[in-house]
C-alpha cells in the first residue's frame, strides 16, 4: 500500500522499471505543479543511489505515450553522442531514461498511469531566479548544448505534444477570435492593447513562414528555456543537464532563444503592474547570447544567426496575445491570482517588447561580436 506521505505504491511502480537494484523507499519531490514526482532510494550492490520516479498528468498531457517516445528518443540520441565524444560525465549531460521491463521509456501501471524514471543528477541544482549574468551564460550554454547534440536526430518529425505551441502566425488568429467573440464583453476595456497587438500581427507570421519555405531548418527544441530548467553544478555554477522535456518536439532554435529573452532579460516578473520597472538588460542579454552561441554557432545557419535579436520580441509578443486572448475569453487557461491578472501580464509583455524594439541596433551588435 501506498504510505501516508506518498499518493502512490512507488515499491509497485520501481517493479515497472529495469531497476536492477533494490527498492528502499521513496519521498515526494521537488515543486512542481504538473506530474507527481519522487525521489527514490535503491541500494545497489550495498551502495545506496537515487532515482526520480514521475507520474505524467494525463490531464495535462493527453498523449503521454507520444511525449515519453519524443523523450526516449532525444535522450538516447544525446547520450550517443556525448560517448561518442568522449564526454566522461555523459551520464550527468543529458536525462537518461531508465527502461522498463517491457524495453520502453516509459511504463504504465494498473491504473492506465504512464511513468517514466531518471537517474538523479548528483551535485547539481537549479534555481527559480536568475541572480547573476553568469547563470544566464550557463543556462544559455546548457540550451544550446541541447540543441547541438539532436541537430542531426535523424527518423521521423517528434511527436507534436502541443500542436502549434510556437506558431505565432496561430496564436494571432486565435487572438482575433477571442476578440471577435468577446463572449465577456472585455474587448471594449482594452481598445488600446488589441490595436497594439494588431498593428504587430505581420511580424507574429515571419518564423512560421521561413519554416514552411525552407529558409530556415526545422530543429529538435525544448520549448520551455526558462533558468529552471537547467542544472547547475554545485560547485562549477556550470550548466550540467537541460530538464524537463515534456514540450520537446520539432521547431526553430529561434523559439528557444527567443523565451530565454523573454524571461531572463527583464528585472521583474511577468505580472509586474507598474511597466516603468520592465525593461530588456542589455547586460543579461549578452550574457545569454554569449552563452547560446558558445555551443550554437557550430551548427546554425547565418540566418538563424540573424533572427537572434528578433527571437525576443517574437516570443515576448506571442506571449503577450495569450495572456490577452485568455483575459478576453474569461481566464480559462492560466491561472489568475486577483481580478486583471492576465491583462497586467498582457501589459508587461507589451512593455517588455517595447524595451526590445527600442534595443533592436544595440542586441543586433551584440550577436555579430560573438557570431
Amino acid at each position: 500500500m501506498a504510505s501516508s506521505e506518498n499518493k502512490h505504491d512507488m515499491a509497485a511502480v520501481a517493479q515497472l522499471f529495469d531497476m536492477r537494484a533494490d527498492f528502499v523507499n521513496a519521498h515526494p519531490y521537488g515543486s512542481g505543479h504538473i506530474n507527481d514526482t519522487y525521489c527514490a532510494y535503491y541500494d545497489q550492490a550495498g551502495q545506496r543511489i537515487r532515482y526520480i520516479h514521475q507520474r505524467l498528468a494525463e490531464n495535462v498531457f493527453k498523449e503521454p505515450v507520444g511525449l515519453m517516445e519524443n523523450v526516449g528518443r532525444v535522450t538516447s540520441h544525446a547520450f550517443k553522442k556525448l560517448q561518442e565524444e568522449g564526454d566522461p560525465e555523459s551520464y550527468r549531460r543529458t536525462l537518461t531514461c531508465i527502461p522498463a521491463v517491457t524495453g520502453k521509456p516509459y511504463a504504465i501501471d494498473a491504473d492506465g498511469s504512464v511513468w517514466r524514471t531518471y537517474p538523479f543528477i548528483e551535485r547539481a541544482r537549479t534555481y527559480d531566479f536568475i541572480t547573476s549574468e553568469n547563470q544566464c551564460v550557463e543556462a544559455a550554454k546548457a540550451f544550446g548544448e541541447f540543441q547541438k547534440l539532436t541537430a542531426d536526430l535523424d527518423g521521423p518529425p517528434l511527436f507534436e505534444t502541443i500542436p502549434n505551441f510556437h506558431n505565432t502566425k496561430s496564436r494571432f488568429e486565435f487572438l482575433v477570435a477571442a476578440i471577435e467573440k468577446d463572449e465577456h464583453n472585455r474587448a471594449k476595456d482594452v481598445a488600446k492593447e488589441i490595436e497594439w497587438f494588431m498593428a504587430r500581427q505581420a511580424e507574429g507570421s515571419k518564423v512560421v513562414d521561413l519554416l514552411e519555405s525552407g529558409a530556415i531548418p526545422m530543429r529538435v527544441t525544448h520549448n520551455d528555456t526558462k533558468l529552471n530548467n537547467v542544472m547547475l553544478d554545485d560547485v562549477t555554477g556550470e550548466g550540467v543537464c537541460v530538464i524537463d522535456l515534456d514540450t520537446t518536439m520539432n521547431g526553430s532554435a529561434v523559439y528557444d532563444f527567443g523565451d530565454m529573452v523573454r524571461t531572463a532579460t527583464s528585472p521583474v516578473g511577468e505580472d509586474e503592474v507598474d511597466t516603468s520597472k520592465i525593461n530588456m538588460r542589455m547586460n543579461m542579454f549578452e550574457a545569454l547570447v554569449k552563452g547560446y552561441l558558445s555551443s550554437a554557432n557550430a551548427f546554425l545557419t547565418e540566418k538563424e544567426r540573424e533572427l537572434l535579436p528578433f527571437a525576443g520580441k517574437l516570443l515576448t509578443i506571442e506571449c503577450g496575445t495569450r495572456f490577452l486572448s485568455d483575459y478576453l475569453l474569461g481566464d480559462v487557461y492560466f491561472k489568475i491570482h486577483k481580478d486583471g491578472h492576465n491583462l497586467d501580464r498582457t501589459r508587461s509583455q507589451m512593455a517588455l517588447a517595447e524595451s526590445i524594439e527600442s534595443q533592436m541596433e544595440a542586441m543586433t551588435a551584440v550577436v555579430a561580436k560573438y557570431s
